[in-house]
């Protein structure tokens, strides 16, 4: 897997604030918008993961007991 090269246009006022962020964390900017870009992407592999795991996990409720709904016992 090689590295490729991606342009993007942009909105002058959003790469000065990319600038910005990237200058705080003494980044350029090439390598804080591909954290960026990484981060989202885990982010949505992880929720993804996490929803399949509660989807092949879930069991069905057991029938619960009178007493365990809130009814009085007797």
């Amino acid at each position: 897997m090689g590295t490729h090269v991606l342009s993007l246009r942009i909105d002058g006022n959003l790469l000065d604030r990319i600038r910005t962020h990237a200058a705080k964390r003494d980044m350029p900017v090439q390598d804080y918008v591909l954290q960026l870009l990484q981060r989202n992407d885990f982010d949505e592999r992880f929720r993804t993961a996490t929803e399949e795991s509660a989807r092949l996990t879930h069991w069905p409720t057991p029938t619960a007991l009178p007493w365990q709904v809130g009814a009085t016992r007797e």
